[in-house]
């Protein structure tokens, strides 16, 4: 039994013929070939879970659903971070993995739940080649509790230190804020939810929303 998925969690177990029949081509190729699909927000029925398929080029995206009783693995953001295959990876003079190298131990040691996402953690945690030399490096903090904006600047201070672009979303339990964001003096910054982006003062109380 899996624990329930979470936005960016990678899934094994869709498979080819699960799709509709309008799908594109190089959905279903991709499938074939054992491809994960990675966890979205979207609105979703008791039992299923929105989905996306990356195919081999950059425009190739393709929304989808999954049931829950056809996933055969999971594979969270974090898993990926606990893991660390980043540090044997071919390609050590990438910004990103030179980034991911200077910060996991800093952020390890903050005690902070977080995880590598986008195309750097799908190739991480796949085995299927989906970065580059020019990713960003994306990441996901779960953060059940409010932090303070005061806190999240100093933890954005931490990540200007380190190569590359990076971007971190904090994940509330209502949604998604970029840390940046929530970092600047702005009073209502954008929640991702699954029922779609909403404008809050804060991000740890749904009540507050303002658009």
């Amino acid at each position: 039994m899996y624990p329930t998925p979470r936005p960016h969690d990678l899934l094994w177990g869709l498979r080819p013929e699960h799709l509709p029949q309008e799908a594109p081509a190089w959905a279903r190729a991709a499938l074939g070939g054992h491809v994960p699909v990675v966890v979205r927000r979207a609105p979703v029925e008791s039992g299923w879970v929105a989905v996306g398929i990356r195919g081999v080029a950059r425009e190739q995206r393709h929304a989808a659903w999954m049931r829950v009783s056809e996933i055969r693995r999971l594979v969270s953001p974090q898993a990926v971070a606990r893991a660390g295959r980043w540090r044997s990876h071919a390609q050590p003079q990438w910004s990103a993995l030179r980034a991911l190298n200077q910060l996991a131990p800093r952020l390890d040691a903050l005690g902070l739940a977080w995880g590598v996402t986008g195309s750097l953690g799908f190739e991480l945690a796949s085995g299927i080649a989906a970065a580059h030399p020019d990713s960003d490096l994306d990441l996901s903090l779960r953060a059940s509790h409010q932090l303070p904006r005061d806190w999240a600047r100093t933890l954005c201070r931490l990540l200007d230190e380190a190569p590359g672009r990076i971007d971190l979303q904090l994940e509330t339990p209502y949604g998604a804020v970029a840390l940046r964001e929530w970092a600047s003096e702005a009073p209502r910054v954008l929640l991702k939810t699954q029922d779609g982006p909403l404008l809050v003062r804060d991000p740890w109380q749904l009540q507050q929303v303002a658009a």
